[in-house]
């Protein structure tokens, strides 16, 4: 029988990606699924050294570790871990400025999300489950001009440029993290409608994922199919994927089975898949949907201590 774990030992899931891979989408509809006032989300941007001017003047991106108090980021996450709370510094992204620092809790559920929180050793032996998100990079440009733009106060110039800038350091400190990741998610469009994704997870094995046989497709036809692939450095995973077309019916068959083997998650079922696409409309996806169950699944699975590390 696996160990249970310390009664205030908060579980800790990490969504690392690069900037606007639709890592705050996936967490918020996590901390959906298991009730908000339960869940603590740290945002691992509000850990940058410099505002958006003096990164300017530095010539640096927030995506370098230097640009980053990562050994802050790391102390921070030690105490959360240990049921602590933190006074932890803030990043307005609207303005671009640092504000002042700002208390939070330890809750039973930590989700920390951002650009580095997988870059020390110390960092990712903090995490029961680490996600990677890694969308199609025309979907993630789309978003990332739509949201800088619209939120963040850039122009559509100024945003290209940004994103020019950002890419050696994307290549040299984002990109390697995703080696660390038990579930690397993949969004896309989909062929015939922009607005919808697909959703491909590639399982590593250092979790045991849940069976899904009950609700797979025999013939690859209903939009959620289970396969053995190699990852990119030549290792065995399991690749799912999950259609941005599946049917209603058969997303919901995939839902209930989620949900009954997670029957210690009893929040009230939250509505999921919400996302806002390149138009700046709200959707809703059920790949994104059933993305966000999967990863529930191992958050309460590690609770009872039953996800190996």
């Amino acid at each position: 029988m696996p160990c249970q774990r310390p009664a205030n030992q908060p579980i800790f899931l990490g969504v690392v990606g690069d900037s606007a891979a639709g890592k705050s989408t996936l967490a918020r509809g996590i901390a959906a699924i298991l009730g908000n006032d339960r869940v603590a989300v740290l945002q691992a941007d509000d850990y940058h050294r410099h505002g958006r001017a003096e990164r300017r003047q530095l010539n640096l991106t927030p995506l370098a570790p230097e640009a980053n108090h990562l050994d802050i980021l790391e102390q921070h996450l030690c105490l959360l871990r240990r049921g602590q709370p933190i006074l932890k510094p803030v990043y307005d992204h609207a303005t671009g400025t640092l504000r002042p620092s700002e208390r939070l809790e330890a809750k039973p559920v930590v989700i920390v999300e951002g650009l580095l929180a997988y870059h020390s050793r110390g960092m990712r032996d903090c995490f029961d489950v680490k996600v990677f998100v890694e969308p199609d990079e025309s979907l993630r440009t789309s978003w990332k001009l739509a949201r800088d733009c619209a939120q963040r106060g850039y122009s559509l110039d100024e945003a290209r440029q940004s994103m020019e800038r950002r890419a050696e350091d994307s290549a040299a400190h984002i990109q390697p993290q995703r080696s660390f990741a038990d579930i690397v998610v993949r969004f896309a469009p989909t062929t015939e409608d922009s607005s919808l994704l697909d959703a491909r997870h590639l399982l590593r094995p250092t979790l045991a994922h849940p069976d899904l046989g009950p609700v797979l497709d025999a013939g690859g036809k209903g939009g959620f199919q289970l396969a053995l692939a190699r990852d990119s450095d030549g290792k065995p995973v399991d690749m799912l994927d999950i259609s941005g077309r599946i049917e209603p019916r058969r997303a919901k068959a995939v839902e209930d089975l989620l949900w009954s083997l997670i029957p210690e998650a009893s929040h009230p079922r939250a509505p999921l898949g919400r996302f806002t696409d390149t138009e700046g409309q709200d959707r809703t996806s059920h790949s994104l949907a059933l993305s966000q169950l999967l990863i529930t699944y191992h958050l309460v699975k590690a609770a009872f201590g039953l996800a190996p590390r």
